[in-house]
């Protein structure tokens, strides 16, 4: 066992932090049994890593970019020597005589005379990522990924035009309609962006559409994926498959009365019920694979050229997902395995191992109908995606990126050192949560994704930006520090560990621009002053919570929010506008026992009748007040829920979003944050169906409002950074 001062000393070289301010402003020092505990869980060792002349990534705003390099006195009179190969594939090379190199410092370090000398690459560079290796008389060669990005993150011409847009955002499995089975998928979503587009929306907000695990339907939190390089297949709109027109086998059974009858139970329950769901779109799609590969597949056709190129395009990602999905398919149903690679046989646990490569070989068609889904279900997303430009809507679809993924999905059985399973990502102790919180999700290690050039992590962002024209980054603080949890302990006993903010920005700003995806980074809570720096120097977009953009007693006037953000009245882990204005929300949390005790919750419930009475005089001043409620005493009222929206629209923020929940004036949450199976997380479906919503007058008179206030010139004396 290490000695206290080489965990410390580790601690400090591998990104834990000595300390935090807690939600109290004091002090806080992170334990040396958590320190052990986190270094455990790294699988760090001490040991003395040789010097290397660059470090295995580096990044740049600019299109230069130079490096320290530290000499012995013997190497003074070398020659640095270089290569650098571009990402299009040009190269170029050189040499520099180290003495030609400014000095920064020089004296003694380990017994040896050190010159710390500044090489500036005499390139301009072009944006993208590209390798550098330098030699050196006496020293191990250095090798580096340069990523060149710009300055800022992409932001659409209308905004730079000067246009505020407004959408709506929506959790895509909780939409009915008259075609859907059981589910919102991405047809939904298409007559979903018809009705926006053609009341002046500029885009549709979704919950995180990560691939989950089809052998564990139930297993829904849209923010607990199998894996975020890829998609949800039960969002495919089965009806819109091709071939579901021309296949028999499937026609018949979608025909057949006990079918009928299930599919019209699953479009009428109030809850989605995803095995229900899974059930019968996995039956009905296997069909549909069979007839692909005997119409298509067989045949070579341009579709099947189309579905190998999408294959092609995926790597060995995209095979290793589907395999995954395969044999967890195969050993839940076959062999009554519990879902997730962390329960399979020993065997099948190294995605690149004999067992696992032996089953893809003997079974391609398994593996394959999981290619040929996440083929559709991408498909479906580009053309809604596609549907929205062609609206008029100048982003169209703002995806949400989520903070982590399931211990036991395909994208750890996959990334087996990038990712430490002997711990979990939480948070520290708050108001509401005394005791912190675990999410379970296991952390990234912030040095194995350096050593990987953060290549893991360029692609990732990559993927979830391709369909999106915006896209939030869930947790945005993550970016910077996570808090980490040892196995077995409490989450009082986390500490943060701390990951290379400006390389990962570079990354975000460079795929931002080529995929032309504006970036939202979900900045609630506890925000660094790191964090409150580098987002608008990237460019990237707060997240303004309404309810939360309070100034003392009062809340906010809209010209005081900034032009750099997206503002909502809520989110899904909040109650709606109408449990919000009742209390509903405190009621259920009472009922769910949520609260740490009684003075927690009598204090929040004092603070909410003083909020609704704030909320009323910030609408009068405003001159937005509807006639009733005059008073926070008075109930909920649609005219209220219209002022709040015209409130919104009315600020200097760039961007407005609206819950479709609170068009519709509904009051169960979609979440509870702190449950699991006591409360129906991910399922509660929507009051009306995609259909219907076009002939509700009372919404499009609220959307018309939204669009009157959006179209007018932003507030006077409008604050806060651009």
């Amino acid at each position: 066992m290490m000695d206290d001062e080489s965990v410390l000393r580790l601690a400090r070289q591998r990104g834990i932090g000595d300390a935090y301010h807690d939600y109290r402003g004091e002090l806080q020092h992170f334990s040396l049994a958590t320190k052990r505990g986190i270094l455990a869980a790294m699988g760090a060792e001490e040991g003395t890593a040789a010097p290397a002349l660059l470090p295995p990534v580096a990044a740049s705003n600019s299109h230069h970019i130079g490096f320290d390099i530290s000499a012995e006195g013997s190497a003074l009179g070398e020659e640095l020597v270089w290569d650098l190969r571009l990402e299009d594939g040009g190269r170029y090379e050189g040499r520099v005589a180290i003495a030609a190199c400014a000095e920064l410092w020089s004296g003694e370090e380990a017994g040896r005379w050190i010159s710390r000398r500044r090489f500036e690459l005499p390139l301009e560079l072009p944006a993208g990522y590209h390798d550098l290796e330098v030699t050196l008389a006496g020293a191990a060669p250095g090798r580096c990924r340069l990523i060149i990005a710009p300055e800022r993150c992409h932001e659409p011409a209308a905004i730079r035009g000067g246009s505020r847009l407004w959408g709506v955002a929506v959790q895509l499995y909780t939409l009915r309609s008259q075609g859907n089975w059981g589910i919102g998928d991405f047809g939904d979503l298409k007559v979903l962006i018809g009705w926006l587009g053609s009341r002046g929306a500029g885009f549709v907000g979704l919950n995180p559409l990560h691939a989950l695990r089809p052998a564990a339907p139930a297993q829904a939190s849209p923010y607990s994926a199998s894996n975020r390089h890829f998609l949800n297949v039960l969002y495919i709109a089965v009806p819109d498959v091709m071939e579901y027109a021309v296949c028999a086998a499937a026609q018949r059974k979608v025909a057949a009365k006990r079918f009928t009858a299930r599919l019209e139970a699953l479009r009428a329950a109030a809850l989605v019920d995803y095995a229900g769901v899974a059930a019968l779109k996995l039956d009905i799609l296997q069909l549909l694979y069979d007839e692909f590969r005997n119409r298509h597949l067989s045949a070579g056709t341009p579709r099947a050229a189309r579905f190998r190129s999408f294959v092609a395009a995926g790597g060995e990602a995209l095979e290793l997902h589907a395999r995954f999905d395969a044999l967890d398919k195969y050993l839940c149903d076959l062999r009554g395995a519990e879902s997730g690679w962390l329960n399979w046989p020993e065997e099948f646990r190294d995605p690149r191992g004999a067992a696992a490569t032996q089953f893809a070989a003997a079974n391609p068609q398994r593996v394959g109908f999981f290619l040929y889904l996440q083929w559709l279900a991408h498909e479906q997303l580009g053309a809604a995606q596609q549907l929205a430009r062609e609206s008029g809507m100048p982003i169209g679809l703002y995806g949400d990126y989520a903070v982590g993924a399931s211990p036991s999905g395909s994208e750890t059985w996959m990334d087996r050192t990038g990712y430490r399973l002997g711990a979990e990502v939480g948070a520290p102790p708050d108001p509401l949560a005394l005791k912190g919180q675990g999410w379970g999700l296991p952390p990234p290690d912030p040095q194995a994704m350096v050593s990987a050039r953060l290549e893991g992590f360029a692609v990732l962002i990559r993927a979830n930006m391709q369909s999106y024209g915006a896209m939030r980054i869930d947790h945005v603080m993550s970016l910077f520090r996570l808090w980490w949890v040892p196995a077995g302990q409490s989450p009082t006993e986390g500490a943060y560990v701390h990951y290379p903010l400006h390389l990962l920005f570079a990354i975000v700003a460079l795929e931002s621009q080529r995929h032309g995806c504006l970036v939202v980074g979900e900045d609630l809570g506890v925000v660094p002053d790191e964090m409150r720096t580098a987002m608008p120097l990237y460019g990237l977009y707060h997240y303004k919570v309404m309810l939360f953009e309070k100034d003392g007693g009062r809340f906010r006037r809209p010209e005081e929010y900034p032009r750099a953000a997206l503002a909502t009245v809520t989110t899904h882990d909040l109650p709606t506008l109408t449990s919000y204005w009742s209390g509903a929300d405190i009621e259920l949390r009472e009922r769910l026992n949520l609260y740490p005790g009684d003075e927690i919750r009598a204090q929040i419930r004092a603070e909410r009748a003083a909020d609704r009475e704030a909320l009323l005089r910030a609408l009068r001043e405003a001159e937005l007040a509807p006639a009733h409620p005059a008073s926070g005493a008075e109930g909920f009222t649609p005219q209220l829920a219209a002022a709040l929206h015209a409130y919104l629209a009315r600020s200097a923020a760039n961007l407005v979003s609206l819950q479709l929940e609170d068009l519709l004036g509904m009051s169960e949450p979609v979440n509870v944050p702190g449950t699991y199976a006591e409360y129906p997380n991910w399922q509660r479906k929507m009051t009306l169906s995609v259909e219907a919503l076009a002939l509700q007058a009372d919404i499009d008179a609220d959307l018309a409002g939204v669009n009157r206030e959006r179209a007018g010139h932003a507030p006077p004396g409008t604050t806060g950074p651009r």
